[in-house]
């Protein structure tokens, strides 16, 4: 009866919309979707294949030149160092955050929040002054005699993971907070009477029912770390490039524009065979807590 009253839009006075009118209610909406993203994506699918003539040729230059293939691997490869480093790190955080009260929980609350309401560009910046030759990083490591000279931090692709892994941070840690905060505490406390230790009670009942969270989680930072611009733009080099850049760079530089639009055409077959992957393994409406 509950999944049957979430399904439906209702009256103000409790009485239940029509099919239809439910439909022309949503409407708007979907037609948002279809013109603001639909239609640019079907637009660029179509030039990479209908120009300079119709042709597979621009895919074929994205799958047999070697520079390009190791520029898409060195993307997943970013991205999933980046998902992995977003799990290590957000777990604990959204841990302490499910099980803080009063003052403390606000306060991490607030530290996990506020960096999003600060602009992408803003926080690339900020690491972008401390991976500098003299800036904070190298300047308390030489002032700790850890070595006597500057190490070589910007433009590096370590200096790209660990940025992206700060912007993307948040959208860990939410979702597993908000799988942990699912759990019923009464579920620790039956595995302490059984005897349960807490590493086992954590091992073996918290940590499998938060598994929905860092999925979900995962996947959104999976997702986005792909298509990342700015970051690996201002701290990465030339010879790290990711396929964001690679595509910027085809559109300002190069005009080919049946090519980036191929770029994009090949990361997008990509992210639905994952999106279809992940929705036939786990169910989306169980990572969004709603399992009946």
């Amino acid at each position: 009866m509950t999944e049957a009253r979430r399904s439906h839009f209702w009256h103000s006075d409790g009485r239940r919309l029509s099919g239809l009118s439910t439909l022309l209610l949503l409407l708007p909406f979907f037609a948002i979707i279809a013109f603001v993203f639909v239609y640019p994506i079907l637009q660029l699918l179509v030039i990479s294949i209908l120009e300079p003539h119709p042709t597979l040729d621009n895919y074929a230059r994205v799958v047999e030149n070697p520079v390009h293939m190791r520029v898409l691997m060195r993307t997943l490869w970013t991205a999933t160092l980046v998902t992995a480093l977003s799990v290590i790190l957000g777990f604990p955080v959204a841990y302490y955050m499910s099980r803080a009260k009063g003052t403390v929980a606000a306060l991490v609350a607030v530290c996990v929040i506020l960096p999003l309401w600060s602009s992408v560009l803003v926080r690339t910046a900020a690491w972008s002054f401390l991976f500098q030759r003299n800036g904070l990083i190298n300047s308390a490591l030489m002032s700790l005699g850890l070595t006597s000279q500057p190490f070589k931090l910007l433009y590096t692709q370590s200096a790209v993971v660990i940025a992206m892994t700060h912007v993307l941070l948040p959208f860990m840690i939410l979702p597993i907070y908000g799988a942990l905060r699912s759990i019923p505490n009464d579920y620790g406390r039956a595995a302490a009477v059984l005897g349960a230790t807490r590493l086992r009670t954590f091992l073996e009942v918290i940590l499998p029912l938060s598994l929905p969270g860092v999925v979900s989680g995962s996947l959104l930072v999976f997702l986005t770390a792909i298509g990342f611009f700015i970051t690996p733009a201002l701290l990465g080099s030339p010879q790290e490039m990711m396929i964001s850049t690679l595509v910027s760079k085809q559109i300002r530089e190069v005009l080919d524009w049946p090519f980036a639009a191929a770029l994009v055409g090949v990361l997008t077959v990509f992210v639905t065979l994952l999106a279809i992957v992940f929705s036939k393994t786990l169910r989306f409406d169980r990572l969004m807590g709603n399992a009946s």
